[in-house]
């Protein structure tokens, strides 16, 4: 191993305290690696050098075939409720953690990948990924980034030279993927099956000393752990809600513990406004529609507190008291940050008179089939006098110049929205535009809408057609878990 990767540490915390959840595993070979993205700035917050990366040991690296002495790249063990119905051992069927690295601020990420080959929990899989959704992960985790939104990040795309099996045959590669952790909630679901009490507490203490120091001060740790994650889950789902992104998988296996979003598998942004938005091609029953996802998010944490209640009183009525009244809060909690998020949307600093228009206002985006992003673009513009092209938005004009007048009653501040609504976000007839061009070999389309989206507020010459929703001869979405 060269010179510059002679001082990189990979703790291996997780699989120390918990040896029952972490199954020891190594990477996949790869037979031609090609290094296709790299986030150079994500590398040195994480005090990793960019050149080194670049280089026949740094790729190496990044598809977890050399690594630094002394780590233990393991899979994980965990359970999830897939479309509601539980599987009691999902677990890291085709992704490694290679171990944990401190960065220079003194904070703990996780170092993930994710692609690297079947392991014991591949289910039949052949635990490989092609380079199309790696590269969507990249280009969405890292828009999300941008847009404010917690979220796991994209440090690698890695081409392995080889082709994986599909529809087609197609290009494979792994995501190096950089996380606060992957604690899930099926972490949680899985200790709880095997009904090992020592085990549960072990994941529960390393979740506190994680994620959420102050609960292993209160009165009742693991009730405020779950307090906690209700916090952190409310106010990613508001963010998702502000934004309409759809996760499309919100199996409790794909909600963190940490707060941060995780996997975009067939994750999309809503275009026109419709609470029944569905973009994942086996969610037939509209489950993890757009506008379900603040339920979803509490049936999850519902599954969480079940896993809890051991920890939170020996005596299981006492428990399930205390845990219900807490999930009970989990609505306020996120009504509380949706609200919050809408008012700096539409620029207003009065909660009562933004509660009152943003309902007018959804009503009046889904029956005039607006889309949803550049609405709130066009929003800020006519905060500064030109609401023309808010406006051409609507067939229902007298609707929507009522609505208006208003809003501009209200007294909107067109520099706080134009600090929240953004300009770009990864346009789904462009995703799937430069994924094929990427497949092919031609990554310039996935580069510029990579910088499009790096900085999605800023609205800049050049970039119009990033700003536009996709044209009518697009036709209907459907995205897939890309496995």
């Amino acid at each position: 191993m060269s010179s510059s990767a002679t001082a990189l540490v990979l703790d291996d915390g997780f699989a120390r305290e918990l040896p029952e959840m972490a199954l020891a595993w190594q990477a996949a070979d790869a037979p031609n690696p090609r290094l296709l993205v790299l986030n150079e700035p994500l590398a040195a917050d994480l005090g990793l050098d960019a050149g080194w990366l670049r280089s026949p040991d740094g790729v190496g690296f990044l598809i977890g075939r050399s690594l630094p002495e002394g780590a233990t790249p393991v899979a994980q063990a965990y359970a999830g409720h897939q479309f509601g119905g539980l599987v009691p051992r999902l677990g890291d069927g085709r992704a490694l953690l290679l171990g944990e690295i401190v960065t220079p601020d003194g904070g703990r990420r996780d170092l993930h990948l994710k692609g690297s080959g079947r392991t014991p929990f591949a289910r039949g899989g052949d635990g490989l990924a092609a380079v199309g959704p790696m590269l969507r992960e990249y280009v969405i985790s890292e828009a999300m980034h941008a847009l404010g939104v917690p979220t796991t990040r994209s440090l690698a795309v890695t081409a392995t030279g080889s082709d994986v099996v599909r529809e087609t045959m197609l290009p494979g590669a792994v995501l190096t993927r950089v996380a606060s952790s992957h604690l899930r909630v099926g972490s949680f679901v899985y200790a709880a099956l095997t009904r090992n009490d020592d085990l549960l507490r072990r994941l529960a203490d390393h979740a506190i000393a994680r994620h959420h120091p102050a609960a292993a001060d209160a009165e009742r740790p693991y009730l405020a752990l779950f307090e906690s994650v209700l916090d952190v889950q409310a106010s990613l789902i508001a963010r998702w809600m502000l934004l309409g992104f759809v996760h499309g998988v919100m199996n409790t296996d794909n909600m963190t513990i940490s707060g941060e979003t995780i996997d975009y598998g067939p994750c999309a942004f809503m275009e026109t406004f419709d609470p029944a938005t569905v973009f994942s091609s086996i969610d037939h029953a509209g489950r993890y529609a757009y506008g379900n996802q603040p339920a979803i998010a509490a049936w999850n944490l519902a599954r969480f507190a079940e896993t809890l209640l051991p920890l939170i009183d020996e005596d299981a009525d006492t428990a399930i008291g205390l845990a219900t009244e807490s999930l009970g809060g989990f609505g306020r909690r996120y009504e509380a940050a949706y609200t919050e998020g809408m008012r700096a949307k539409l620029g207003l600093a009065n909660d009562e008179a933004a509660d009152g228009l943003a309902s007018g206002l959804l009503e009046l985006l889904a029956d005039n089939h607006v889309d949803y992003t550049s609405f709130f673009h066009a929003l800020t513009a006519a905060a500064r006098d030109d609401a023309e092209p808010a406006r051409g938005l609507f067939a229902d004009l007298a609707g929507v110049d009522a609505w208006l007048a208003r809003w501009r009653d209200a007294g909107p501040d067109a520099d706080a929205m134009s600090r929240v609504n953004p300009v770009y976000i990864p346009r789904n007839h462009l995703v799937e535009e430069a994924l094929a061009a990427a497949t092919d070999g031609d990554l310039a389309p996935f580069t510029r809408l990579l910088e499009a989206v790096g900085a999605p507020f800023d609205e800049r010459p050049g970039l119009e057609r990033y700003a536009e929703p996709a044209p009518v001869d697009f036709g209907a979405y459907r995205t897939f878990c890309g496995t």
